[in-house]
Formats: C-alpha cells, structure tokens, sequence
C-alpha cells in the first residue's frame, strides 16, 4: 500500500495508471516499458519484484510469476513532474524481460533492423555547407 506521502508524488492518467520504464540496474540498458496503478506498485514495494498493471487483462501483473524472468527492484524512482516511474531492476530467469522472448522490448528499429545491427553514420557536411 502506498503512504500519502508518495501518493502525493505521483501523477496518474484518467485510468489510474502511470507509466514505468524499466532498465537494468548495472548496464542502464532498457528493458521494457509498463503500466502500474496504486495497487502495483504498493505490491512491488512489499515484494521487492515488479508488478504491474496489464491494460489487456485489466489485472495486476507479476513479471515472471509464470516464466521465472522476474525482475527484482533495486530502486523505484519518480521523474520531476511525477508522471513516470524509473524501476531499476535486476532481470532475473533466463534474462529475458520482453515477452517474445528478447532480452529487451527494444530489439528493433523503427527502420526494421535489428537494434544492434551496425548502420554507417551519415556523410558529415563540409565546412563550406556548414557555414564555417
């Protein structure tokens, strides 16, 4: 349950939920992106591991309850307007956070190609195109 005190913090949309980006807690890398009401995140503070809220389902959700890819918090922050949940997380199981079995939710570009598939940079202007 949460206190007044960091009910007060949080900003939640017109459906009572709040955002929360998840990332590994020693290599900062993204893992997922959820949703989490009051209850959720009353439950991630009790357990330690996150639980959120599932839009589709309409009920809590504890993450990897089912699969063992849990995720246990080592600190739950706020961003400045209240708005967004930061769960810094170490995933556990077989590393896997995203549902369709990547490490990460973030595994694609918008262009296609696999998130870590090297793509050249593009050609730098010249001096004289710059203004300089």
């Amino acid at each position: 349950m949460l206190t007044d005190g960091q009910r007060a913090q949080l900003t939640f949309d017109a459906a009572g939920l709040i955002p929360a980006v998840v990332q590994q807690h020693d290599t900062g890398e993204v893992l997922m992106v959820a949703w989490m009401d009051q209850a959720a995140i009353g439950r991630t503070l009790e357990l330690g591991e996150a639980v959120y809220y599932s839009r589709s389902r309409g009920e809590l959700w504890h993450k990897g309850a089912t699969s063992g890819n849990t995720q246990r918090v080592v600190d739950l922050r706020v961003d400045c307007d209240g708005d967004t949940l930061l769960l810094l997380v170490d995933q556990g199981g077989d590393g896997v956070a995203c549902h369709t079995g990547e490490r990460s939710c973030f595994y694609r570009r918008l262009d296609g190609a696999p998130a870590g598939e090297a793509r050249a940079a593009p050609p730098l202007a010249d001096d004289a195109t710059r203004g300089a």
